[in-house]
């Protein structure tokens, strides 16, 4: 398990990083697709694992915001 950290970051900061984290899963989810199209399979999982992962995060982040 990861270590974890406390961070204290202002609402519109963790809108700025959701933001950027949308961004980097986009590229991911097209950089996906291209790989599976061209029948690379280690490279669909790798990308698909960060898609998740990057998901995962902005989910926990939004979350914050929401409440």
């Amino acid at each position: 398990m990861a270590d974890t950290i406390t961070l204290k970051l202002t609402t519109d900061e963790i809108e700025i990083l959701v933001d950027a984290l949308e961004v980097d899963l986009e590229g991911y989810v097209e950089a996906a697709k291209e790989a599976r199209g061209n029948n690379r399979r280690d490279e669909v999982a790798t990308f698909t694992e960060a898609a998740t992962r990057i998901q995962a995060l902005m989910t926990r982040l939004q979350e914050l915001v929401e409440d």
